[in-house]
């Protein structure tokens, strides 16, 4: 009697490891475009984040007819009589632009309780005895001095992540920073100290005509220390000037662009020279978007801030130029070198986690990436500023190239090439 043998239909141990293989060829070719993917919708939230901001501005403008100002807030209060000093009692002046964005761009709650007497903080408790309010203890309106203010028991607002000031591609997140923020001001092409010479310590105005003479040649930026600014004012055009630019926030690692290499060799170091820190070797040729750690190839930075409440984007409401202010000195993604005390300004320049460049807002309220390869003139020029001879000299177009250019807002500087 014969029978037949049906052989099974399974696969081969073979033919599955091709299968197998075959798989895994196409994730490692599909991985890359999902990631890729995945940063063009971070990088478009980010652009609509600055479209919103830009149409903040304009609303407020349009409110107010004039810009916010960038060092607004109460004055010197009654606990400490130097605006750089803790003021638990009044804002010192030391609040960003962005504090008086809040209700343009939909954050009217947080608003209200910036803009009134408020018992709530971080943690539960207290309110601090020395707000200058109490039974019960309170904060005042417009809040503690945002510059240096107690983390403990926090003031809510100054501790609060705001999602349109937040870029999506930048990872940075909670302490020792507070409110992080990826848009800063930007305030021109002239960063020195000078920045601070229209007030005096315990905030009256100064009014020595070297001093004036000093903040009026540098304050050449959309927006400008203590000093508001109208639509009227800028000169250039509304469509060539930069409002705000993209950076990065501080996430301790001693990249370049977020820690600051603080020299403490003069006021005028870096506007003098914007490749201050490069010339002196401080970044490691091993690893170029780093600062020098150790390594035999470079020297170290003397002394480095960051990884600390007030490092880059690390506060959006304190007006410090490490937290909320930017310069088109470097090109994006350059250094971030000072050269004098911290409060100073330096290379603040823009950055981003974009690949190769980064988003600036126009004063018109248009969004456009800018390449790191922008053209940014002579970088060994020292910037504009009083007493300086030349093409230093206050009212001289940018040294900086388009890039600088574009930073300044009566400069007269002719844009020519679409950017």
């Amino acid at each position: 009697m014969n029978s037949s043998i049906k052989k099974s239909a399974g696969f081969t141990l073979v033919e599955l490891l091709v299968v197998i293989a075959i798989i895994g060829v196409l994730v490692g070719l599909l991985l890359p475009a999902v990631q890729a993917a995945r940063e063009a919708a971070r990088r478009m939230s980010c652009s609509n984040n600055f479209k919103q901001q830009g149409l903040a501005l304009h609303n407020y403008h349009s409110a107010y007819n004039q810009l916010p100002v960038h060092g607004g807030g109460t004055g010197i209060g009654l606990q400490n009589n130097r605006w750089w000093q803790t003021g638990n009692d009044a804002s010192h002046e030391c609040m960003s632009a962005l504090v008086g964005l809040t209700p343009f761009f939909e954050q009217q709650g947080l608003w209200e309780l910036i803009s009134n007497p408020s018992t709530q903080t971080v943690t539960g408790a207290a309110p601090p005895a020395t707000t200058g309010l109490t039974n019960p203890p309170r904060w005042p309106a417009m809040g503690p001095n945002p510059r240096n203010y107690t983390r403990n028991p926090g003031y809510i607002p100054w501790s609060t992540d705001i999602p349109t000031l937040r870029c999506p591609s930048d990872p940075g997140k909670g302490l020792p920073a507070l409110g992080r923020t990826n848009y800063a001001l930007c305030l021109g092409d002239s960063p020195g100290q000078q920045h601070h010479q229209s007030r005096n310590g315990d905030l009256t105005p100064r009014t020595a005509n070297w001093a004036i003479g000093n903040y009026n040649s540098v304050s050449r930026g959309v927006f400008m220390v203590r000093r508001s600014a109208k639509f009227r004012d800028i000169l250039d055009g509304l469509s060539n000037t930069i409002a705000m630019g993209e950076i990065i926030t501080d996430l301790g690692d001693r990249d370049k662009r977020s820690a600051a290499s603080w020299r403490r060799q003069g006021s005028n170091a870096v506007n003098d020279n914007p490749l201050f820190c490069v010339e002196n070797n401080e970044i490691d040729p091993d690893r170029p978007l780093f600062w020098c750690n150790g390594g035999p190839n470079c020297t170290d930075p003397a002394v480095l801030s960051s990884n600390n409440h007030e490092a880059r984007g690390a506060n959006w409401a304190n007006f410090r130029a490490m937290c909320t202010q930017m310069f088109t000195v470097r090109p994006p993604n350059a250094e971030l070198c000072v050269g004098t005390w911290i409060d100073s300004s330096g290379t603040h320049t823009a950055s981003s986690r974009h690949q190769g460049g980064v988003h600036v807002l126009l004063t018109d309220g248009a969004v456009k990436f800018i390449t790191e390869s922008v053209d940014a003139g002579n970088q060994s020029a020292g910037a504009v500023r009083r007493n300086q001879p030349g093409p230093r000299a206050p009212g001289s177009a940018s040294p900086y190239g388009l890039w600088g250019a574009l930073g300044t807002k009566a400069s007269r500087e002719t844009i020519e090439t679409e950017f």
